[in-house]
């Protein structure tokens, strides 16, 4: 999922004397809608709302939920999958196989416009749901064939061996009927399957879940709801934390990143993590196009300029390693000598020796400018400050950062395509495979708006290496051959991965049991208060 903000728009007590757990958030993209989540914002409150067919524990590992079980054929191109007696949503309807089925039919459905699209793409009859001309919206996919009730079949157009972790992230999350007869309606007041049902939502200010006294799957709750409060600030955030009126976030800001771990009003957790921080630049922007040799120097030559470790030491204070390459240190498969990563080192000669190249082939000139656009909400400031200076100081060149309000407005202007320079992205992972981070996020069927392919970046090489890999027939193979999907990765640079974000927040003196998980997200529903 793609990163939300930080920080408060609004403060106030926390429920002081009951065991509703407050938690910072981002005002979500769009209404509370599985298939059309995909930044976290909106991603907090439908992991704890919605059950699927696996869940993730602390560390990752999958197991059924929703599903009694999973099974593959040999080659991995169709999946049977059964269900488990008795699942209900908070409607009082039964779970059916329909659920799952109709649900990733609509998400999929390229007429209804859901930005989880994609991640539905190597089932059969998914490019038959591509042309909106010929579509009503309520078609479904070829490959899912209802058995009965309780039992589904997935025909793949490919052999994909991960498509079973794939089915713990939220877009395929199962809807109830009562969803298709008003989408809108239900995205501000969901019903869902999960440990958490919603309560309300104060568009701006918060989002209460409470506990699902009817949910019997893997995940322990120890508190009696969840409270989302929306916050602008970062640095009210951790304020409202020391006082006791927030329980618990999930980020530190910049300002306390030295003294978190001593202050001795909060909790602090500091561990390595999963995310990924990086800027895009579109794929198509005159001087910047990665399918030309002119864009791929450029954007070598603006990755060389920037000095993550100085960013990592003086700006993160030691919450952040520089990356050198696109998924994880926490990612299987990952690797700190892939081919090309030289490219994400700092190097003023050679990123000054790449930028002349670059302007033989087509000037630079005094009208040009670069931006760097990011939420102003997120505590990226600082930041991206740091990589324009960097930048100017090395290449010499106009650029400047364009600080957008809030994260809702800014990923309003990435899915419209309003981004004329560089951008903030960072990715969250969704379930623990390298293909979540590259396929998700650089693939074609990724691109045009049906993923999460912000910069539409295509290059055909880089999909095929990606099918040869999900069709691989033990993971080694598989990260071998995502290793070399990301050497493309590292010459086209359609994002430029920055730094790896430690997993790090603060919890309120009274809060027990407050960890992250793998996705460097708390364990909200473990959580508890004395």
């Amino acid at each position: 999922m793609a990163l939300g903000g930080c920080g408060s728009s609004t403060s106030g007590d926390a429920a002081k004397g009951s065991n509703v757990i407050t938690a910072f958030d981002s005002e979500p993209q769009n209404s509370l809608i599985p298939g059309n989540t995909n930044e976290t914002g909106g991603g907090r409150p439908i992991d704890l709302m919605f059950a699927g067919l696996v869940s993730f524990d602390k560390d990752g590992k999958a197991k059924n939920e929703v599903a009694d079980s999973i099974t593959a054929n040999d080659d991995a191109t169709q999946y049977d999958i059964k269900l488990k007696d008795g699942w209900k949503f908070t409607d009082g309807t039964d779970v059916t196989a329909e659920s799952f089925t109709k649900a990733w039919s609509y998400t999929a459905n390229a007429k209804n416009a859901q930005l989880c699209s994609s991640f539905f793409s190597s089932i059969k009859g998914y490019d038959a749901l591509q042309n909106t001309d010929n579509l009503k919206g309520d078609e479904q996919l070829e490959g899912l064939k209802i058995v009965n009730d309780h039992e589904f079949t997935v025909d793949l157009s490919q052999p994909d061996s991960a498509f079973s972790i794939k089915l713990g992230y939220s877009g395929f999350y199962p809807l109830p009927e009562s969803f298709y007869k008003d989408p809108k309606a239900f995205g501000e007041s969901p019903v869902s399957d999960g440990p958490y049902k919603f309560s309300s939502w104060d568009h701006d200010k918060e989002i209460k879940l409470v506990k699902n006294p009817d949910y019997k799957g893997n995940r322990k709750v120890n508190n009696d709801g969840v409270t989302f409060k929306i916050y602008t600030d970062a640095n009210a955030a951790y304020a409202d934390v020391q006082a006791g009126n927030l329980d618990v976030m999930d980020t530190v800001p910049s300002a306390d990143s030295k003294t978190f771990e001593s202050d001795s009003s909060v909790v602090p957790y500091n561990k390595a993590g999963s995310v990924i921080q990086t800027f895009t630049i579109p794929s198509d922007l005159e001087h910047w196009k990665t399918s030309t040799e002119e864009g791929q120097l450029r954007r070598q030559a603006l990755s060389m300029s920037i000095d993550r470790q100085a960013i990592c030491d003086k700006v993160l204070n030691g919450l952040g390693t520089p990356a050198v390459e696109f998924t994880s240190p926490k990612t299987p498969g990952y690797s700190d000598s892939l081919k090309g990563n030289e490219n994400l080192k700092y190097n003023k000669k050679k990123a000054k020796e790449l930028w002349e190249k670059a302007n033989a082939i087509s000037p630079w000139t005094s009208d040009d400018k670069l931006t760097f656009s990011y939420n102003a909400d997120g505590g990226a400031k600082p930041i991206f400050e740091a990589v324009v200076n960097s930048v100017k100081n090395t290449l010499g060149i106009d650029v400047t950062t364009n600080p957008v309000p809030t994260f809702q407005e800014f990923r309003n202007d990435v899915t419209d395509r309003k981004m004329t320079g560089a951008f903030r992205t960072g990715w969250q992972p969704d379930y623990p495979s390298p293909e979540n981070y590259l396929y998700q996020l650089y693939s074609s069927s990724a691109a045009d708006g049906n993923g999460s392919n912000d910069g539409d970046y295509k290059n055909s090489a880089f999909d095929d290496l990606c099918s040869k890999a999900a069709a691989a027939q033990t993971t080694d193979e598989a990260n071998k051959l995502y290793q070399q999907a990301q050497e493309i990765l590292l010459n086209d640079l359609p994002a430029v991965p920055l730094y790896y974000s430690n997993a790090n927040g603060v919890a309120a003196s009274g809060v027990k049991n407050f960890v992250m998980n793998w996705q460097n997200v708390p364990m909200y529903n473990e959580i508890s208060k004395s």
